[in-house]
């Protein structure tokens, strides 16, 4: 029967009073496991982070001016501005591209190859007739 384990578990007024005596500085986490004969080596940790408050110092604060937090406030506008006007752009370049693609069918022409080539040569005829 050595495969019978035992599975403990512990009340959350106990995983509370654990965490009190560690935050308060009475216990380290180690003590704690060997008083309490918790054995689990991560069990004491994941009280901590559910039940804990000392945790939330290693956070990171960030401590600003109010210009700073307004400037930070206004590039991020300007930035979904311009996320919104490249989203367009793009669009309105797949619409165009496809009218071309529909007047190529329908006219039977490429229209992308002759248009080039139509452009070029009214501007020679207009430079011919200037000079």
């Amino acid at each position: 029967m050595s495969g019978n384990r035992i599975y403990y578990r512990y009340s959350t007024a106990f995983k509370q009073k654990v965490i009190s005596e560690i935050e308060s500085g009475q216990l380290t986490v180690a003590q704690a496991r060997r008083i309490y004969d918790i054995n689990g080596s991560n069990t004491i940790t994941s009280w901590l982070e559910k039940y804990g408050k000392n945790h939330l110092l290693s956070k990171l604060v960030r401590i600003e001016m109010k210009d700073e937090k307004d400037k930070f406030k206004q590039l991020e506008s300007q930035k979904k501005q311009l996320e919104s006007a490249l989203a367009q752009a793009h669009l309105k370049i797949l619409c165009l591209e496809s009218l071309v693609e529909c007047a190529e069918e329908h006219y039977q022409i490429d229209i992308k190859k002759n248009f080039g080539l139509k452009v070029h040569r009214k501007s020679s005829h207009n430079q011919t007739t200037k000079a």
